[in-house]
C-alpha cells in the first residue's frame, strides 16, 4: 500500500503528489464578473429587470416613457394629479360600470357592489394610467378603480391621439380584456405591452367588476 507522499500506479511505481503551501496567495481568476443584464433608469439611473415596466424606485414607466406621477403637483391646471402627458384639446371621459354579468365570470371572492350609475371621470390627456391607488407606493392613476381589488394597482395605459383611443395591458394579475359594444363577453386578454386599439362604444373590462366605456364628454358634463 503507497504512504505518505506517494500513490498508487504501476507496480513499483510512485507519483509525486504536490503539498500545498497554506500560506501561498490563491491563484488570480481570469474571469471577470458579468455585468447585469437589464434596463437603466433614464430618469433616476436605478438598474431594473430587462422585462420591468417601471422602475422600482422611482415609477418611472418604460412603456410609455412619461416620468413618474407624483401626487404633490400637476402639470397644468387641466391635468390630472402628476400627469405629464400633453392635455387633449377636447374632453373626453371613462364611464365606470359596475358589471354583474362580467362579476359572474370571476372567481373574485370579494361580494359585488351594488350597481348603480356610472362614475364618470374626465379623461384630459393623451396618455393615462388605469389603476388602483396606493399612497405607500405614491402610485395615483388617472382612472381609479377604487374598491376593485381584481384591478392592479398599475393594470392598463389609455392613450389617444385626440380622434382615436387605444388600451395597453402593462402586465396586471388578471388581464384586460377588450369587447365589441354588441359582442359578448370577452374570454381572451389582450397582449401585454401591445396597444389594442379600443372603437366607439366598445367596453374594456378589468378586475373583478369594472367595465370602462370610452367617450367624448357631453356639453357641460365636465367642467
Amino acid at each position: 500500500m503507497p504512504t505518505g507522499g506517494a500513490a498508487a500506479g504501476s507496480p513499483g511505481d510512485t507519483v509525486a503528489v504536490p503539498v500545498l503551501d497554506p500560506d501561498a496567495a490563491a491563484p488570480a481568476s481570469d474571469s471577470t464578473p458579468s455585468a447585469p443584464s437589464g434596463q437603466e433608469c433614464p430618469n433616476c439611473g436605478t438598474a431594473n429587470a430587462a422585462d420591468a415596466l417601471f422602475c422600482e424606485a422611482c415609477g418611472y414607466d418604460f412603456t410609455t416613457g412619461t416620468m413618474p406621477r407624483k401626487g404633490e403637483h400637476a402639470s397644468t391646471p387641466d391635468a390630472a394629479p402628476g400627469n405629464v402627458s400633453p392635455p387633449l384639446d377636447d374632453t373626453w371621459v371613462a364611464e365606470l360600470w359596475i358589471d354583474p354579468q362580467w362579476y359572474a365570470e370571476q372567481s373574485s371572492p370579494d361580494p359585488l357592489p351594488s350597481a348603480g350609475p356610472p362614475t364618470v371621470v374626465p379623461l384630459r390627456n393623451t396618455s393615462l394610467l388605469i389603476g388602483r391607488e396606493s399612497k405607500s407606493r405614491d402610485i395615483h392613476p388617472d382612472v381609479d378603480c377604487g374598491a376593485d381589488n381584481g384591478v392592479s394597482r398599475r393594470h392598463a395605459q389609455l392613450t389617444t391621439d385626440g380622434t382615436r383611443w387605444w388600451v395597453e395591458d402593462l402586465g396586471s394579475s388578471n388581464g384586460t380584456f377588450v369587447a365589441g359594444a354588441v359582442d359578448p363577453l370577452p374570454k381572451k386578454p389582450i397582449d401585454v405591452g401591445v396597444k389594442h386599439e379600443v372603437g366607439a362604444d366598445d367596453r374594456i373590462y378589468v378586475g373583478s367588476w369594472t367595465r370602462l366605456v370610452i367617450r367624448k364628454a357631453a356639453p357641460g358634463e365636465v367642467v
